[in-house]
C-alpha cells in the first residue's frame, strides 16, 4: 500500500563559501578566480559524500530534488498519518533513508490504491510505494478479472516479503480458519488489493447459496470500521497490516487473526516501465541502505523482522 522528507546537508559549506569569497575579494581578482574553483571542487566532493548516488537519477528529477510518491496513506504499519497529518510507516522511513542516498526528499501524495498505478501513467506520480505487491498481472498491465491487458503495466523494485492473513472480531471467530471457511460469510477488504483478489476467487469456488459476501472499500481504516460495528464477519489484509490492527485496535481488544499467512509475495515500489534509470537508481539507493544498517533498523522499529529481504530484486514478483 503504496511525509518524509530528507534533504542534503549543504548550509555549512555554504556559509564557509560566503566567508571564503568575502575574503578572496580583498585579496584581488585573480585570487577570487583560483580560489572560486577550488571552492566548486569542494562543493562537488562533500555533494558526492552526503548523497553518493545522486548522479545515478534523471536529471530532472535531480533538480527538481523531489521523488513524488503515490501511496495510499492509509494501512499501517506500512504508511499512515499520525495525529499531525504526517506520513510514517515502514514506507516513509525506507523513503527517508533512500533519500539521503540519492539527495532528494520522497514527497508522499495520497490517492486511493487502485488509482496509484494510472497515477504513474499519467505523470502524477514518480513513484508508487504503498504496500503494493508485485505481481505478473501487474508488470504486464493485466486486470486480473479479465484477463484482459489494460495497460503497459509497471516495474517493481522489490523491498519487502508478505503474506495475506484473515481477521475476525476477538472472541467471535465462528470457526473461520481458512479461506474455504469464508463460503456464506461477509468479508470486508480494502479495493484492488491481492485479498479482494483472494476474497473474488474464494467466492467462485463457494458453493450455490453459500457465497462470500464481499464488501470493498477505499482504504482499509473503512474496512477494519466496518468489521469493528459488526457489519462482517471477517477481514482480510496483508500480515503487517493485520497483526498492526490486531495489536493497536481497541487496545487489542477488536481482532485477532486466524489461521495461517497465504500467498506470500514481495512487496514493490512501482516504477513507470520508460523510466529505467529511476528505477535503477531506486534498486541501488535501496541496496544501499541494506548494506549500510538503515534498512534492518527501519524493520526492527516498526516489528516486521520477518519480512526482511537482503537485497533489492527487479520484478521478482510470480
Amino acid at each position: 500500500m503504496t511525509a518524509s522528507t530528507t534533504q542534503r546537508t549543504t548550509a555549512k559549506s555554504a556559509k564557509s563559501r560566503i566567508a571564503a569569497v568575502g575574503a578572496i575579494a580583498v585579496a584581488g581578482t585573480l585570487l577570487l578566480t583560483g580560489c572560486g574553483d577550488q571552492t566548486k571542487s569542494d562543493s562537488t566532493k562533500d555533494s558526492s559524500k552526503s548523497a553518493p548516488l545522486a548522479d545515478k537519477l534523471p536529471k530532472e528529477i535531480r533538480d527538481k530534488g523531489v521523488i513524488r510518491v503515490g501511496s495510499d496513506i492509509a494501512y499501517a504499519p506500512v504508511e499512515f498519518k499520525d495525529k499531525s497529518g504526517k506520513a510514517i510507516g515502514i514506507d516513509p522511513d525506507l523513503a527517508k533513508a533512500m533519500g539521503k542516498q540519492l539527495g532528494v526528499k520522497f514527497e508522499f501524495q495520497n490517492g486511493t490504491f487502485d488509482t496509484l498505478v494510472t497515477g504513474l501513467k499519467s505523470n502524477r506520480y514518480d513513484l508508487a510505494m504503498s504496500a503494493m505487491t508485485d505481481t505478473k498481472d501487474r508488470q504486464n498491465g493485466i486486470d486480473s478479472d479479465t484477463g484482459k491487458k489494460v495497460g503497459a503495466g509497471v516495474d517493481f523494485v522489490d523491498y519487502f516479503n508478505a503474506g495475506v492473513s484473515i481477521y475476525t472480531p476477538k472472541g467471535k471467530t465462528q470457526g473461520i480458519k481458512t479461506w474455504d471457511d469464508l463460503c456464506g460469510k461477509k468479508i470486508v477488504v480494502q479495493r484492488g488489493t491481492v485479498s479482494h483478489d483472494l476474497a473474488k476467487a474464494q467466492a467462485k469456488k463457494c458453493k450455490s447459496g453459500k457465497k462470500i459476501g464481499i464488501q470493498a472499500f477505499d482504504d482499509d481504516q473503512q474496512a477494519q470500521t466496518r468489521l469493528r460495528s459488526g457489519g462482517a464477519d471477517a477481514g482480510s489484509s496483508d500480515f503487517p497490516v493485520a497483526a498492526y490492527a490486531v495489536k493497536t485496535s481497541g487496545g487489542g481488544k477488536d481482532f485477532q487473526i486466524v489461521g495461517d499467512q497465504v500467498e506470500a509475495a514481495p512487496y514493490g515500489i512501482a516504477v513507470s516501465k520508460d523510466q529505467k534509470q529511476l528505477r535503477d537508481a531506486i534498486k541501488a539507493a535501496l541496496d544501499a541502505i541494506i548494506k549500510n544498517g538503515e534498512y534492518d533498523k527501519v524493520i526492527a522499529k516498526w516489528g516486521v523482522e520477518a519480512g526482511a529481504v537482503k537485497s533489492a530484486t527487479l520484478n521478482g514478483g510470480k
